[in-house]
């Protein structure tokens, strides 16, 4: 059990309100970092030798943010395929910070986001999950932009 005296790495109380947007700051980060190309992806798989293939989809983009599904997917013995866990995060770009909206865990049962306390373990979950999948070694590299565009970024002279 944890002290009184207890602080997050970032300063913050556990389980407050400061700490969860630290918490959703840290996400961010580890986010940027497993998909440095989020603005141009759509969809696409990391696939790191003797790991899980780890599966990245952009549902919705809009001016200031983007939700994603980021998951894995486990055969079934029927047939089929089952996401565990399966995410799904609002990225904020504005504001630089990535929030669990919702997390269906079929093994473990689902979380309550509506609350304070489920919305810490959704996101709690989602940045030690995102630091594990770093530390294997996954990652989303920015999609290749047409030539022209490249070009045209390096030389605004190019039509």
């Amino acid at each position: 059990m944890l002290g009184s005296g207890y602080r997050l790495w970032h300063g913050e109380a556990p389980r407050s309100f400061a700490g969860l947007m630290a918490v959703y700051e840290s996400n961010y980060r580890r986010l940027l970092v497993l998909a440095p190309g989020l603005d141009t992806l759509e969809a696409a798989v990391s696939r790191v030798p003797g790991c899980l293939d780890l599966h990245l989809r952009v549902l919705e983009r809009h001016r200031y943010t983007t939700l994603l599904h980021l998951t894995y997917y486990f055969d079934e013995p029927g047939g089929g395929l089952r996401a565990d866990p399966d995410l799904t995060v609002r990225v904020y770009h504005d504001a630089r910070q990535a929030e669990a909206v919702a997390c269906t865990r079929p093994q473990r049962g689902d979380g309550d986001g509506c609350t304070l306390a489920g919305r810490w373990r959704m996101n709690r979950f989602l940045e030690k999950w995102l630091a594990y999948c770093l530390a294997q070694g996954h990652g989303f590299p920015p999609a290749a932009r047409p030539r022209r565009a490249r070009l045209a970024a390096a030389d605004p002279a190019v039509p």
